[in-house]
């Protein structure tokens, strides 16, 4: 076995005890140690004597808390809004809410810009003579289709048309009313 002072680990807690033990015990007189072990024999009685109070006060605590009908739940509670009130006056929370507030002013703008230049460009489109060659062109396909097929051959405006065009395919088209020779839908 090896001797404790050639250990290579600084001393612990223990150890310390363990060497003020040794020295006081040698240069101590018997009458020393008895009064040192009745003051340790004292102090332990009222460290026992203050957990006694301890548990009766904590026991009245629970009692009057059982009365006054606050339970665990509503301790959690009442602590979670104090600590949400205390984080929303907080400064850091005030930066960022104004932050994120200013934030989101600014998206609302820039998406209000976005969607008021769309609706001016599709307007501009609208009225572009491309366009508007374009929606002749399908007035007049649509007037030739609705001629042949049957249809008036009023042409109408652009609006007229697709309206019409959208009415009549989702009516039945003669193909679907054939019948067969016995009287049966095809």
């Amino acid at each position: 076995i090896k001797p404790r002072f050639l250990d290579s680990e600084p001393l612990r807690e223990a150890d310390e005890d363990f060497v003020s033990d040794v020295n006081l015990s040698a240069s101590m007189t018997e009458e020393e140690r008895e009064e040192i072990q009745q003051e340790l024999a004292k102090l332990e009685e009222e460290i026992g004597t203050l957990r006694q109070v301890l548990s009766s006060k904590e026991k009245q605590h629970a009692e009057l808390k059982q009365k006054l009908g606050i339970t665990p739940l509503s301790e959690l509670k009442t602590n979670f809004s104090r600590g949400w009130h205390d984080m929303q006056s907080s400064v850091a929370y005030k930066k960022t809410s104004e932050t994120l507030s200013t934030a989101g002013q600014r998206t609302s703008a820039a998406f209000s810009t976005l969607g008021s230049t769309i609706t001016r460009k599709i307007g501009d489109m609208r009225n572009s003579p491309s366009f508007r060659s374009f929606e002749e062109k399908v007035e007049n396909t649509v007037s030739t289709i609705k001629t042949k097929v049957g249809g008036t051959g009023s042409g109408g405006s652009f609006e007229d048309v697709l309206s019409s065009a959208a009415h009549a395919s989702s009516q039945d088209t003669p193909t679907n009313n054939l019948m067969d020779s016995s009287g049966r839908q095809c």
